[in-house]
């Protein structure tokens, strides 16, 4: 029986040489070199192709099938209002509600007047303009919409994607299950092991390059280091990126701020150049990595009990920028994801040091794989894995033109500025709401701002009437 097992595991040993070989020079020759020296062979751009011939096949024959078996096929979701609202202000909505009311009580009088004029005090028809209001905040609220994904219009062969998926035929399902063999079996074990490979090269060419002395040398190899190591991660989510005006990059002693949508958001820039980042100072594998960065790079790390402290903030990121030899910081005012769809309120302690602020918009493509982290519902390893095991994270960035704070703005009408252009340019939803919502409640000065409209109009009224 001996002499027989032993040629079959010789041959084994072999066959798993040969396939460990084959696999380590795949990712040397295609992936991580070419990531090295920032280049690339368009396999990404075909498969982009390939993938998009693929999901309008699908779709086709999808709608095909619904359309015979008569079922819904899409869950319906928009942007727009759902329901239909006209500008107007809280004064003229009140107006028309009790001109309304008092028509009714004329009872269809011949009066040639267009109607009595408003009372001057509290009426109860006035409750009516708040409970509809607060009504269609509930029915068609804005800002849950921003923290929930979209669903496509067209299927990406992800069962994720559209939860009204049914069989439609067996060669669309057949489809389906050849993509999970490809997406888990091939596409998922490579992007670990890229992954693993660029935050391994990360921490053990920081932590050495922090032996280093300062000076030329030690920016130099830390700005190559990170750079190489950033572009290998964006292969581990073949990450297929275009980047517009180049020439507006953030330079040293700015500050680059841009809308959130995923922690990705971080390798999708540091990929085509190098930021200081600022964030807390975390434990485990997080706390590793940033240990070792801060060696080889002046980022900015706050302890948990620094980061409620303001000024302290302020002043650390204001001395980050005065030195025009330190690297840009790369920052998300909204300080938190939204889900590639809108822009809500940015934070205005950015805005307030008086730099150079380099606006960024990043866009997603939704059709290869949603890359919005719902913290609430995924943790950070769920997050990754979904990824991962997506088909590609595609996604455009502008570069905008650097913006400056005017003489006669304030820091909160700066940072509105800054936000507009971005949504602007990245096709997003302008909001004004706080993206703390998410998880916080309304504060209490938009509850106040709304008495005080409504208390303004009584009081004004009862004023102009006096003087009468």
């Amino acid at each position: 029986m001996g002499p027989f097992i032993s040629p079959f595991n010789n041959l084994l040993c072999m066959l798993l040489g040969i396939s460990f070989t084959v696999w380590v020079t795949l990712l040397l020759v295609f992936i991580i070199v070419p990531a090295i020296f920032g280049l690339s062979f368009g396999i990404r751009g075909l498969y982009m192709k390939m993938l998009l011939k693929v999901f309008k096949w699908a779709t086709v024959r999808m709608e095909r099938g619904a359309k015979e078996k008569n079922h819904l096929l899409y869950k319906p979701y928009s942007l727009n209002s759902i329901i239909a609202k006209e500008p107007t202000s809280l004064e003229e909505e009140l107006k028309e509600i009790r001109r309304n009311g008092s028509s009714r009580e004329l009872d269809g009088s011949a009066s040639t007047s267009t109607g009595p004029s408003p009372s001057s005090e509290f009426e109860m028809s006035d409750t009516f303009y708040f409970c509809r209001r607060g009504i269609e905040s509930i029915v068609d609220d804005e800002v849950t919409k921003c923290f929930s994904a979209e669903e496509l219009e067209s299927w990406n062969l992800l069962t994720r994607s559209n939860y009204n998926f049914q069989h439609i035929s067996t060669r669309l399902t057949v489809l389906w299950g050849l993509g999970v063999i490809i997406r888990y079996g091939f596409l998922l074990p490579l992007r670990l092991t890229l992954a693993i490979t660029g935050v391994s090269l990360l921490v053990v060419f920081t932590t050495i390059i922090g032996f280093l002395p300062n000076g030329r040398m030690k920016n130099f190899l830390s700005e190559n280091v990170h750079l190489m190591c950033y572009r290998i991660c964006v292969r581990a989510l073949t990450a297929i990126i275009t980047y517009h005006h180049s020439e507006n990059k953030p330079k040293n002693g700015g500050i680059c701020v841009a809308n959130h949508t995923s922690p990705i958001d971080v390798i999708i820039l540091a990929s085509d150049g190098c930021y200081a980042m600022v964030g807390q100072i975390h434990g485990g594998l997080m706390g590793i990595i940033q240990r070792s960065m801060v060696k080889a790079c002046p980022h900015i790390w706050f302890e948990r009990l620094e980061v409620k402290d303001r000024h302290l903030v302020a002043k650390r990121l204001s001395d980050h920028v005065k030195d025009k030899s330190k690297l840009p910081i790369l920052i998300f005012p909204e300080g938190t994801c939204i889900n590639n769809t809108s822009v809500m309120m940015f934070k205005k302690g950015s805005f307030e040091i008086g730099s150079t602020v380099y606006p960024v918009a990043i866009k997603y493509d939704p059709r290869f794989g949603d890359a919005f982290w719902n913290s609430s519902k995924f943790g950070m390893v769920n997050y990754l894995l979904r990824m991962m095991s997506s088909w590609a994270i595609v996604c455009s960035v502008w570069y905008l033109p650097p913006m400056s704070r005017q003489e006669d703005e304030d820091a909160v009408q700066f940072a509105n500025r800054v936000k507009a252009a971005i949504a602007r340019q990245g096709g997003l939803v302008d909001l004004l709401w706080d993206g703390g919502l998410k998880r916080g409640k309304v504060k209490d000065t938009f509850k106040e701002e709304q008495q005080k409209i409504y208390s303004n109009i009584l009081v004004g009224t009862q004023a102009d009437r006096s003087r009468s």
